[in-house]
């Protein structure tokens, strides 16, 4: 086994895992959510799609014990948050419709 997948078996990190899971799942059961390796930085990522307009108050829901377990307990565990295609058309869409006259120039 290549030393990085060992991370995705260490107990800890599966607990942990476990945790954020039901936290983000608790709130917003119909996030979809996988897991797997990265390289930048070298850890296990979390990857939750929820579609929710402000991404914010989903990270509000994990951020501090993510902190916990990676500034405490040395995990090398993050999260990634995305939205959903549809969202993201739909954002894009609106995004195209505003006038760039609309946007306010700062002085």
């Amino acid at each position: 086994m290549i030393p990085e997948q060992r991370l995705l078996t260490d107990p800890r990190i599966r607990a942990a895992l476990e945790e954020l899971q039901g936290l983000i799942l608790g709130r917003y059961p119909a996030a979809t959510l996988s897991v797997g390796l990265g390289d930048d930085p070298e850890g296990v990522y979390l990857r939750p799609v929820v579609d929710v307009e402000d991404r914010g108050e989903v990270v509000d829901v994990f951020i501090n014990r993510l902190v916990d377990l990676q500034v405490d307990e040395g995990l090398p565990l993050y999260v990634v948050l995305g939205r959903p295609p549809e969202r993201n058309a739909a954002i894009l869409r609106a995004r195209a419709v505003t006038p760039a006259s609309a946007t306010v120039a700062s002085p």
